[in-house]
């Protein structure tokens, strides 16, 4: 694969065209507060996992719509006092899989609450939370489910399920709630972004080459799915792209982060083409926190940093949480 997107001279300059629609506060002010009047009802149901330096908890809450959300909640096993918590997000298609695959934050020190993704796990790691909710005509995918209108959008359903994910792991005895962190790749650093701009009080912010950034210019310079899905289905519905654009823009990273209010630790790659890099940079420089930073990985594709990204945040999360 080779360079596809801006030079990186141009990603630092580069700017989002995405506009704004005049209600997006009240759109999300309205959805949250409908989810808030169902009462929360999480359970953390302890869960025999053989590992020895954690505790794990099988957690279920009340999402949009008040329907149940599924997800891991992760301590170190000889946890006493309320920690710092880490609330993670998954990527696209994927679900919270199996609790031995969460074990990073947990072994900093830290409390790690991982959300399911509704109606996704099916496609890499499994999931166990169904979206009851239909939709009409949609491509294969999430992309398209009920993108005429933001109401019937299905990220509408998924960034409010974050929301209650971070209400969530801030209601267990050993969390401190006022240090909390927020992180995921892909799907799930989008959904992070989402979540710091709907969530005033978080510490830290760390979205690794978050998808779901800069409908204009993502929908138009890559034909991989799954931005792609938005484009099979306007080849099909024509005439229907205002409309569509109308949509997403309540649901762009872009508008998200020129809300935050937290220190953030951005990623990208310059040959992701899943996420472009251009779409990554529209949101970092959108973002309203000073703190902030990007760690660009030059010859990698959507698996961006890897490893090496994970060291990155191992590095700077830590004195966010600690200093709260």
């Amino acid at each position: 694969m080779s360079r596809f997107d801006l030079s990186l001279d141009q990603l630092h300059a580069y700017r989002s065209a995405s506009e704004e629609p005049e209600d997006f506060d009240a759109f999300w002010t309205g959805t949250l507060d409908e989810a808030r009047g169902h009462e929360l009802e999480a359970r953390f149901e302890p869960v025999e996992t053989g590992l020895a330096t954690v505790r794990v908890y099988d957690v279920t809450f009340a999402g949009f719509g008040g329907h149940p959300v599924k997800g891991w909640f992760v301590l170190p096993a000889h946890a006493s006092e309320p920690l710092p918590v880490v609330v993670e997000f998954i990527g696209y298609g994927g679900g919270r899989g199996l609790p031995h695959t969460h074990l990073l934050w947990a072994s900093a020190g830290f409390a790690h609450f991982v959300m399911d993704t509704r109606g996704q796990g099916s496609g890499w790691a499994n999931g166990d939370t169904p979206d009851p909710v239909g939709s009409a005509p949609s491509f294969p995918g999430f992309m398209t489910r009920g993108v005429e209108d933001p109401y019937t959008y299905y990220y509408r359903r998924v960034f409010t399920d974050a929301v209650r994910a971070v209400e969530t792991a801030r209601s267990h005895p050993l969390v401190d709630a006022s240090r909390t962190a927020v992180t995921g790749g892909s799907q799930g650093g989008g959904i992070t972004l989402a979540v710091a701009g709907l969530v005033r009080d978080l510490v830290a912010v760390a979205p690794d080459v978050p998808f779901l950034c800069d409908f204009p210019r993502a929908t138009t310079i890559t034909d991989r799915a799954p931005y792609r899905e938005i484009g099979d289905y306007l080849k099909t519905h024509r005439g229907r792209t205002e409309r569509v654009g109308r949509t997403l823009a309540y649901f762009d990273g872009v508008h998200f982060a020129a809300r935050a209010t937290a220190p953030a630790l951005f990623s990208t790659a310059l040959e992701d083409l899943t996420c472009p890099p251009s779409t990554v940079f529209a949101a970092f420089h959108a973002y309203a926190h000073d703190d902030k930073h990007i760690e660009v990985y030059d010859f990698n594709d959507h698996e961006g940093g890897g490893a090496f990204q994970e060291a990155a945040q191992l590095r700077w999360l830590p004195g966010r949480l600690r200093a709260g």
